[in-house]
């Protein structure tokens, strides 16, 4: 089965940082030798294939506008066995262009000689079905919005607590450490973080970039992972240091396969957002259901506006047990 994978992550960003630099920038060197290197990009024609793609890869990019700023919007990879894949969505603000372009990318890899290259790459601008076709295609779009609201087919409901964690800093650290030593570091990181979200009673649903997603049914449980996670990389004096921020919120959510939906995963991602590394914030929900229990104190409480959800609301932050 694919699993996610930290280090073709981390090759992709490479990729499209060398991408946005000037001059001796050798983008050859990520893609394939082999006669089935595919690249597509948007424009009509813009469909090659062979090593020749190779020897002009440089001079194709040096003919974009000098691009001045970029932004990931999404980011994720999966490898299984010799094969890999990597899905991105960035906005790119170009020199000359008044306003920014988004652009979805998908990269295939295959190991060549123990190293990943690139062997198929296709870009795209989104563009409406409405401009293309003359109607609009809302299949995929309702069923999302229906996961999302909690009433899917076939899908599983209940309470539950969700957890995301998130390194802080990632950026830099790629920047200082390489993309290979901090794909086995990132690899560590999050076995060491399923090992004691298991631990404590919870399912590893996924990784996301740096960081992850869990979940668990019991608040207190939750809460006990948390601090586990914290107190551990507190007592971790292995360079680098690695900074996590973490936020829980419980509630019903919608149960798919081995995935999650519904508003409480985006709450507690929002929550997730507004601590800092080594802290965790969690819902007034969640700490109204653990209430004043052995070895579960809070700090600090406030209100706060959270992106995509009306009012304020309240959230505590976890007291983290040394």
């Amino acid at each position: 089965m694919p699993s996610q994978s930290p280090e073709l992550i981390a090759v992709s960003r490479r990729w499209y940082k060398m991408i946005t630099a000037r001059g001796d920038r050798e983008l050859k060197s990520f893609l394939s030798k082999s006669s089935h290197l595919r690249f597509a990009g948007t424009s009509d024609g813009e469909m090659w294939l062979g090593p020749a793609v190779r020897e002009a890869i440089d001079a194709h990019f040096d003919e974009v506008p000098v691009i001045i700023k970029k932004e990931e919007l999404a980011g994720e990879a999966f490898e299984e066995g010799s094969v890999g894949w990597s899905f991105f969505n960035h906005r790119f603000w170009f020199e000359t262009v008044e306003e920014p372009i988004e652009f979805r990318t998908t990269l295939i890899f295959a190991l060549e000689v123990n190293c990943w290259k690139i062997i198929h790459r296709h870009a795209s601008i989104p563009r409406s079905n409405l401009s293309v076709f003359g109607n609009e295609h809302t299949a995929i779009k309702e069923l999302m919005e229906a996961a999302q609201k909690g009433f899917s087919l076939g899908q599983r409901e209940g309470l539950a607590s969700i957890m995301f964690t998130d390194i802080v800093g990632s950026s830099i650290l790629v920047e200082t450490l390489g993309d290979q030593r901090w794909s086995g570091i990132i690899a560590d990181h999050f076995h060491s973080l399923r090992k004691n979200i298991e631990q404590c009673g919870g399912q590893f649903v996924k990784s996301l970039s740096d960081g992850t997603m869990s979940s668990f049914s019991s608040a207190r449980q939750a809460l006990q992972a948390a601090q586990l996670i914290q107190a551990e990389l507190a007592q971790d004096d292995a360079e680098p240091n690695i900074g996590v921020r973490i936020g829980l919120h419980t509630g019903d959510v919608v149960q798919s396969d081995e995935d999650f939906f519904g508003t409480v995963v985006n709450k507690a991602a929002r929550i997730t957002s507004m601590a800092g590394s080594g802290e965790v914030y969690v819902s007034d929900a969640t700490c109204v259901l653990v209430g004043d229990q052995n070895g579960i104190n809070f700090s600090k409480s406030m209100r706060v506006s959270l992106s995509g959800f009306e009012g304020e609301h309240l959230v505590h932050r976890l007291k983290i047990q040394k």
